[in-house]
Order: C-alpha cells, then sequence, then structure tokens
C-alpha cells in the first residue's frame, strides 16, 4: 500500500488535508503522479508543476510543498505540502 498525505496552509496552519492509497502495481513515480493528481482534485486545485527544487526534496525527504511558483493559477493559500506515510 502506498499512501500520500496532502495538506494545505496558510499562515501556518492547516486548513485542509487529504490522504490518497494506492495499491496498485506501478512505480513509485507513477504512484506519486496518480496521488497527487486524485489530492488536486479532491482539494479543487490545478495539478501543480514540479520544479528544480520540489523534485530534490522530495527525492531527499518523500516530502515537498508546492508554492506559487508552482501553480499556473493564483492560489488563496501559503503552499500545498505533500507527503508519502506509507510505502510497501
Amino acid at each position: 500500500m502506498f499512501r500520500l498525505w496532502g495538506r494545505i496552509w496558510k499562515d501556518n496552519h492547516m486548513l485542509k488535508d487529504t490522504v490518497i492509497c494506492d495499491d496498485r502495481q506501478e512505480t513509485r513515480t507513477h504512484k506519486v503522479f496518480y496521488c497527487l493528481e486524485q489530492i488536486c482534485y479532491e482539494l479543487d486545485l490545478g495539478n501543480p508543476i514540479w520544479l528544480e527544487t520540489t523534485v530534490r526534496d522530495f527525492k531527499k525527504h518523500s516530502k515537498t510543498r508546492f508554492y506559487q511558483d508552482n501553480f499556473i493559477e493564483q492560489i488563496d493559500f501559503d503552499y500545498l505540502e505533500i507527503q508519502v506515510i506509507e510505502e510497501d
């Protein structure tokens, strides 16, 4: 089971969160992209763009933050944070 936790933060307060589970037989990268897409759908967000810094942070910590620079449309929160909470 692969689980990814998505949280929206504003002024150091968590506004919304959701956990997406994926038990398909896919690569870790495919699971991350799928879960992020589902998180954005549930939180009614556009899909963020992976910049070099977000990729580096995610590879190093299994956690990263998407700021305004990662989104095409304007966001009304500080950042979206995703974190892997379970991996098989």
